[in-house]
């Protein structure tokens, strides 16, 4: 295999028994994530790497460093930089603690717990897994399934993370996968606070609804300690509160197919959540095709009817879980679940490269440019 880094994008060509086969990797996992070997991941504060601390700007602090395999950074519009120190610091304590919880890659957590027991007997776990468990089905059945934490299942056949080998599975393989995908099977007791998947080798992840509730503690904390102005995010989510001084902030939607740093739409944002799901993220691209992690439960394939999807709320764990179950339902039948929902907005890049805007923001999203096509 002959592997060539071109900046920063890492082109693979592969060769086998089917002949020559084309892979470019478009993978924006972080470096620790890809460099993570099959054994079991080390704690989540050892993937903390040391963090930057930034005065950018007048009365503006910005404190980043990576958690829950993303970059997160946390940004106050303030003159208390004492405080302003110290609550981002117990801010990316929470990041890993959460994750200690949370995390499929740790084999203590609560999550690693449940789906080493699949089959064999309910597990205990705490209040907060159990919480985000619980409001993980809620989604689940608001969109038909479209969002279902069993996808986990198909960790290790489908290779998007620190596995990342240029390899596709068979289509027996995935159906054989797709059979371990139901959340309806997922056995929740909450007088006990246990839950059960009845199924051997079933496996849930709570990645597409982790980091989105862990941006909105992270919320809480900050006006806790009475910052009300300030951003909050940890990759595709970004959680936005007050002003930067007497302007609003600014905030842009990436687009799919261009550089990392561009932008193809702009939003003045006061008060809310921003989260974005991408097919960018973390694929790669064979023989003209592109693969990459959101997968859609109903098919055990990479959803197919949206480049990316934005959603609007009024809280982090709302955007997060349903930006990604928006982009595999695609904008026909997403567009008309968003428009019934009060106090959420959506901007959908469909399949075609085409931009759909929800009402809500028609005349207040600035698009600065046609996303830039391509495979």
């Amino acid at each position: 295999m002959r592997r060539t880094v071109i900046a920063g994008v890492a082109l693979l060509t592969a060769l086998g028994g089917c002949g020559k086969k084309e892979v470019t990797r478009t993978s924006d996992v972080p470096e620790d994530v890809l460099n993570r070997s099959a054994a079991p991941a080390p704690p989540a504060d050892a993937q903390l790497e040391p963090s930057t601390v930034e005065k950018h700007a007048a009365g503006a602090y910005s404190r980043s460093a990576k958690a829950m395999g993303t970059r997160v950074t946390v940004t106050i519009w303030t003159d208390d930089e004492p405080g302003a120190a110290k609550v981002t610091s117990d801010i990316f304590g929470e990041f890993e603690r959460v994750d200690r919880l949370m995390s499929s890659w740790l084999p203590d957590s609560d999550v690693s717990r449940i789906n080493a027991g699949a089959g064999k007997a309910p597990v205990a776990i705490s209040d907060e897994v159990l919480g985000v468990i619980q409001k993980s089905i809620e989604i689940s059945k608001l969109t038909q399934g479209a969002f279902d934490i069993t996808v986990g299942s198909f960790r290790g056949l489908w290779k998007f993370d620190q596995d990342l080998d240029g390899t596709i599975p068979t289509r027996a393989q995935v159906e054989k996968r797709r059979k371990l995908v139901d959340y309806r099977k997922i056995q929740v007791d909450p007088a006990g606070k246990t839950v059960f998947l009845p199924t051997p080798g079933t496996r849930i992840t709570l990645g597409g609804i982790a980091k989105g509730y862990t941006v909105d503690r992270a919320v809480e904390m900050l006006r806790e300690r009475g910052f009300n102005s300030f951003i909050v995010q940890a990759g595709g989510d970004l959680y936005v509160s007050g002003r930067k001084g007497n302007r609003p902030w600014i905030v842009g939607i990436r687009d799919p197919r261009g550089p990392r740093n561009d932008s193809f739409a702009l939003l003045p944002l006061t008060d809310g959540t921003f989260s974005t799901s991408g097919d960018y993220e973390r694929g790669l691209v064979v023989d003209g095709v592109r693969y990459h992690h959101i997968i859609d439960p109903s098919t055990g394939y990479p959803a197919t009817k949206s480049r990316s999807v934005t959603v609007l709320a009024k809280d982090a764990i709302t955007a997060d879980v349903l930006s990604t179950s928006l982009f595999i339902l695609g904008d026909v039948v997403g567009m008309k679940m968003v428009e019934k929902m009060p106090d959420v907005e959506a901007v959908f890049v469909d399949s075609k490269n085409q931009v759909k805007v929800s009402s809500g923001l028609k005349n207040r999203l600035q698009i600065l440019h046609q996303p830039t096509d391509g495979v």
